[in-house]
């Protein structure tokens, strides 16, 4: 029988047969033994790298923090919430906690003495205002300037400043509001992660221009989530605006990632090369953003 489509049996110790992984992912998947789990091991995209995720106690960021994990990383989840890391902690053991404010000036030298990472990814934000435009005062509007950009703003600029070492990727989490604008009782928003993308592309250009060996890039989720605290409380305002029960505006969401995506869309920016420095994750896929 050809060995390439032999019954599923398990195949013990395969050492000579590692090699094989490549051209059969069927026999791969029958492989056990000490040599196979190396072997599965050593091929994780993320293995031996760290990767600090700012703002991964919960959400989006949680999932991303999730991904890396499971691609072989060590992670260190960075949050505001004690709370929240330390039910993080509890659920996922593997992962890291380090609580400090992000929008504090001494936050990224805090981070990066706890660890130095080779992927940094900024998911930290301040939930949307949620009232006609009218009614907001500066403190509401400002939010997201305040919050998602002042720590995109401080962890950019320490990382050129210290520098991280070179290859390290920087992957700053905007939103599709960015290319849409948003709708109009979310203030700043939309203009905050506009914000982000300029950032991102910003920090290259010094990267660039300084011989860092940096790699700077905007991350664009296109649809907002449902089941985060971010897209939930998004859902409820957007919806109470149109005058239409959230179950109607879900309904209405076409091509919707997951932040599973999203996770998974980090570490292909993190292990891959594309062009560009924008990026946007849809229920389709990852792409350039427009």
């Amino acid at each position: 029988m050809n060995r390439r489509f032999r019954s599923p049996e398990k195949i013990f110790d395969p050492a000579a047969m590692i090699s094989d992984r490549l051209r059969c992912p069927y026999q791969w998947a029958c492989l056990d033994g000490p040599a196979a789990r190396i072997a599965r091991w050593s091929m994780r995209l993320l293995q031996g790298q760290n990767v600090i995720v700012v703002g991964g106690s919960r959400g989006v960021g949680r999932s991303i923090a999730e991904a890396a994990l499971s691609e072989g990383a060590t992670v260190l989840a960075v949050a505001r919430s004690e709370q929240t890391l330390a039910d993080l902690a509890r659920e996922t053991t593997s992962v890291k906690a380090f609580a400090v404010d992000a929008t504090v000036e001494s936050a990224p030298d805090e981070v990066f003495a706890a660890l130095e990472p080779d992927v940094l990814v900024i998911c930290a934000g301040a939930l949307a205002p949620s009232a006609p435009l009218h009614e907001q005062n500066w403190e509401a509007f400002s939010a997201n300037w305040e919050t998602d950009v002042k720590a995109s703003f401080l962890f950019c600029k320490a990382a050129l400043r210290r520098p991280l070492k070179p290859g390290a990727r920087i992957v700053l989490i905007s939103s599709g509001a960015a290319l849409t604008g948003g709708p109009p009782n979310s203030g700043g928003y939309a203009g905050a992660k506009r914000m982000q993308m300029f950032l991102a592309g910003h920090s290259q250009k010094e990267s660039d221009r300084l011989g860092l060996d940096l790699r700077f890039m905007a991350l664009a989720p296109m649809r907002i989530m449902p089941g985060t605290g971010v897209g939930d409380a998004g859902i409820e305002s957007i919806s109470a605006y149109m005058g239409i029960r959230p179950m109607e505006f879900i309904a209405g969401i076409l091509d919707m990632q997951t932040p599973a995506d999203v996770g998974g869309a980090v570490v292909a920016l993190a292990t891959q090369k594309p062009q560009g420095y924008s990026f946007a994750v849809s229920g389709s896929g990852l792409a350039p953003a427009g």
